[in-house]
Order: C-alpha cells, then structure tokens, then sequence
C-alpha cells in the first residue's frame, strides 16, 4: 500500500543521501540541464544568479491555482526568485528575470512549510523550483521532523535536468510542470534555453514513471500524480498538437492536464510582433478539441 504523501515512507539515510547528491551538484552547478559548472555554495553565480540558500519571494494561500491543488483552504505555495528560463513573455518576470526576493534560512522555509499546513492548505506548491532544490529538499527534511504531512507539488518550467529529477524521487507527490513549446528552436527564441523540447519530453517521462497515475481524493483534492500545464500560444508559436501527441503517445492520457488560454503580451512581448496580441477562441478551441481526440478525460 502506498504511502501518502511518498516522503513519509523516505527513511533517514534516503533522505541525507539525496541531500547530498544535491549539494555536490551544487558545488559543480548541473542541476538543471544549463550545467553551469559553478560552485554556488561559495558565492559563485551561474544564469539563476542565486546562491546556495533558499532566496523566495512571497507564501501564501493560493486559490489561483487548479481547483484540483485549491480545494477549500487554498495551495500552501511558496514563490521562488530567479529562474533557469529566460522567458520573454514571463508573467512573473519582477520574481523570475528582476530578482525580486530574499534569502532565507532552511529552517525558516520549513517554518513557512508548517505554517501554510497550520492555515488548512491541502499541499505545499513550489512555484520555480528548479535552481532551488537543494535547499528545498534540506527544508522539507526539516519539516517533516516537525510534523508536515501535506503532498509536495513541484511546480516548474519543465527544463529540468533527469539526474536532478531521479534524486526526487520519493519526496515529490504531484509533478506540475509546464510544457511550454512543441520543438526545440522556439525554446531557444522565447526562453533562451537549448533543447527544451526534447529535455523536457525527457524529463517529464521520469517524472510520470515515478508518481503514475492521479490519485484524487472523495473531495476533488490532488494526491498524487502529474499535471501538466499548457500555454496557448498566438498564432500556434508553441507547436501545440506535437506537446499533446507526445504526452498521449510516450507519456499516458491519464494525467491531468490544463490548456491554458490566460497568454497576454507581457514583459519583452512588445519586441516580438507575434507575440504581441492574446490568443482568440479559434486557437484555444483547436487544442482543446485536439486533447479531446487524443483521449484527455482529465483536463484541468
């Protein structure tokens, strides 16, 4: 019988185990797929520009979220500063591009962990994870000494590095990454990134393989399992049917999986013509009829 949430099964040496792993990754920065090479528990930068301790910008009770993470009482999230994504149209960029934040202690994340638990939130949602995780494995290592019990969301970009993702494995209840673009030359105009595509196809598989399929309690909560999240792009800029065909053919049509059509032209749009206007109900309809033929039945 599993447990839930998975990281009350972690037995101390797993857990300090992984712990380690990430903090070697941190001292030769590879945890996500730039590899940067730097040694971040000594002051060193690399594209994140964040250091080794837990740098956020704001927790709170979030009812913005999927009605499957709100519930009644709200998604316990924290907001992570800096990003290993570069994107032009980011509507977070004061958080993700300006470095909007603070450097806390492990032990005061954990605190903001218990205290989000103590409101009634059903889960802790980490909103950009990525170029934090290992301070946010120490935290949750600490809070789960003082009692958390609640499903851990890893709420992310998708450029993620599968070395990084396998050391999750058995802490992470509900993987929500996004799937931002169908092929890989969008990923390097839009996100500055290399290869998103296919790293992110990749890294989404592991991440399925690890918490298979959803879990949804008697009242409509999110236990376990993977949401993925889709943003429509004007004039189909994202490649939307390739995500959809390679969620459907490698990963399973029995995630959940939100098509999101909240695009408006924000932070470096306006240098980008195509960019420059929201999608129209054509274009959002036309994915959403396609998840439809491909067999999504769970569609946030």
């Amino acid at each position: 019988m599993k447990i839930y949430p998975i990281y009350k099964g972690l037995e101390e040496k797993d857990w300090l185990e992984k712990i380690k792993d990430l903090e070697e990754k941190l001292a030769s920065c590879t945890l996500c797929p730039r590899n940067c090479k730097v040694n971040r528990l000594i002051g060193e930068k690399g594209y994140c520009r964040t250091l080794q301790k837990p740098f956020i910008s704001s927790a709170f009770a979030h009812f913005g979220e999927e009605k499957e993470l709100v519930g009644f009482n709200g998604s316990g999230t924290i907001f992570f500063s800096n990003c290993n994504l570069g994107c032009v149209f980011c509507q977070n960029y004061d958080i993700s591009s300006l470095g909007e934040g603070r450097y806390i202690e492990y032990e005061d994340l954990a605190e903001i962990m218990i205290g989000l638990q103590k409101r009634g939130c059903h889960n802790i949602n980490l909103v950009t994870p990525t170029h934090q995780v290992y301070g946010i494995i120490k935290a949750i290592y600490i809070a789960n000494k003082k009692g958390l019990k609640l499903p851990i969301v890893y709420n992310c970009g998708g450029y993620e590095s599968l070395e990084t993702i396998k050391i999750l494995d058995g802490i992470i209840d509900i993987y929500m990454p996004d799937f931002k673009y169908g092929d890989n030359d969008t990923g390097i105009k839009y996100s500055d990134c290399q290869n998103y595509f296919d790293v992110a196809g990749i890294a989404i598989k592991e991440m399925f393989r690890q918490v298979g399929e959803l879990v949804i309690d008697e009242r409509g909560i999110m236990k376990r399992g993977l949401l993925v999240r889709h943003l429509v792009l004007p004039n189909n800029l994202a490649n939307s049917f390739k995500i959809l065909e390679f969620l459907a053919k490698e990963v399973s049509t029995e995630i959940l999986l939100n098509v999101m059509d909240q695009y408006y032209p924000a932070y470096k749009s306006k240098n980008y013509p195509e960019l420059s206007r929201r999608i129209n109900d054509k274009e959002y309809n036309e994915v959403i009829t396609k998840a439809n033929d491909l067999g999504f039945i769970h569609l946030a």
